[in-house]
């Protein structure tokens, strides 16, 4: 039986359930300019043409003062798209970096792509045509400094997370945005949030605590008894032969559909997974000398398996994945050559079919579900780093890479 000291005790009862205001920072006046009304949302609202020049001289991000004058809710002017063979370039109105896109569920031509300084892009034709956003009640210059990192929707219920630490909550597709405060007793800075339905989430910061609130983050409930932190500690100091491999911090966390996680260590050298119902994450070596790169589930599903690559364009797969077990996971390599760029993530578009992105801006297919690949030759024209694949069904696919650069799947 394992021994917790009264230190690690004090932490699981921290971690196990803290309590959000529900109150949204931003406070607006009421009909009588009198009552402050303290549930107020942020409210999103396209940018007038001269608030729109401002707030992009700020950024710096616009490509032509021309893309702004013209925009307009029923009457705007964008950039055309651009081909590449399989995949299209769409022109943005920006070129910060892009982080993450998610399309509302209810309404799947519908959709956001958020970034750093502030980068918040909606579309209604699918991922044709993006309109910056701004929010009318914060100032320019305090929403320059977020770097929005994650979106994620559950029907209309959707949520975004970012640095500095913020959180924000929308009901109605994004029409109206509510900020919920973050404790400063999380343990770490939320790195991803997953939509599960109407006010209910889940949440994993960079220390590993997993929360779910189920009534649009007033409250969150702690998933995991101890942080990857207090794991690895507990591991180095059990005096077991070779724990002292477990050290750094985590980068990296991935979620799947059905709430398994995995989580990579920043230097590489090992990873760490847990499911629902375990009351720990488990610390696991890498089964090859080579440093991990990326990793992630096969088709979002850990049942199926997992795909890991590694440094100098290495790439492996397995299928025998025992989360509840603390034996290795046995890796088998696949046949790719990257000229020696690293994979920065793959993705499937149908069980057999699946793509790559590497550094040096690109894309590798594969037909066979991993045996074979060949070099799409057009996107390895684009200027810039390709690194996150997203998949919406096998007719809808995103490329996010450096420079405000976004691919469209083309059928």
């Amino acid at each position: 039986m394992v021994k917790y000291s009264t230190v690690f005790f004090k932490k699981i009862i921290l971690m196990n359930c803290f309590v959000l205001n529900s109150f949204s920072e931003s406070l607006i006046l009421s009909n009588d300019n009198r009552k402050v009304l303290r549930q107020a949302s942020l409210s999103l609202r396209m940018n007038k043409n001269s608030q729109c020049r401002e707030n992009n001289g700020r950024r710096n991000i616009l490509k032509t003062a021309a893309a702004v004058s013209s925009l307009s809710i029923f009457n705007a002017k964008f950039a055309s798209a651009e081909k590449t063979g399989t995949w299209e370039r769409i022109s943005l109105p920006v070129d910060t970096v892009l982080f993450d896109l998610d399309f509302v569920k209810d309404t799947p031509q519908h959709g956001w792509l958020v970034g750093s300084k502030g980068t918040f892009l909606e579309t209604l034709d699918g991922g044709e045509t993006w309109v910056p956003r701004t929010f009318a009640n914060l100032d320019p210059d305090e929403e320059l400094t977020y770097r929005f990192e994650n979106v994620s929707f559950s029907g209309n219920d959707g949520w975004v997370i970012g640095k500095p630490a913020i959180m924000l909550h929308t009901k109605d597709g994004g029409k109206s945005w509510l900020r919920v405060p973050v404790s400063p007793k999380l343990p770490g800075e939320p790195v991803l949030i997953t939509a599960l339905g109407p006010d209910r989430a889940e949440m994993t910061t960079s220390s590993g605590a997993v929360y779910e609130t189920t009534n649009g983050g007033r409250n969150w409930k702690a998933q995991v008894k101890e942080t990857i932190d207090s794991t690895l500690n507990r591991t180095i100091s059990s005096g077991i032969s070779g724990a002292s491999y477990f050290t750094g911090s985590v980068i990296g966390v991935i979620r799947d559909a059905d709430g398994k996680y995995l989580a990579i260590s920043s230097r590489g050298n090992f990873f760490l997974t847990w499911e629902p119902g375990q009351d720990f994450w488990i610390p696991r070596a890498r089964e090859t000398s080579r440093r991990i790169q990326a990793m992630g589930f096969i088709e979002n599903n850990a049942d199926k398996g997992i795909w890991m690559s590694t440094r100098g364009g290495g790439l492996s797969f397995t299928t025998d994945v025992e989360l509840d077990s603390v034996n290795s996971f046995d890796f088998q390599n696949s046949d790719i050559k990257t000229g020696g760029y690293g994979i920065l993530d793959v993705a499937y578009k149908t069980s057999k079919e699946m793509w790559a992105a590497c550094g040096g801006g690109t894309l590798y297919k594969s037909v066979d579900g991993g045996k074979t690949w060949s070099k799409d030759n057009d996107t390895g024209k684009i200027p810039g780093n390709l690194y996150k694949i997203k998949f919406f069904g096998p007719k809808q696919g995103f490329v996010l890479g450096s420079s405000g650069i976004l691919l469209k799947y083309r059928s």
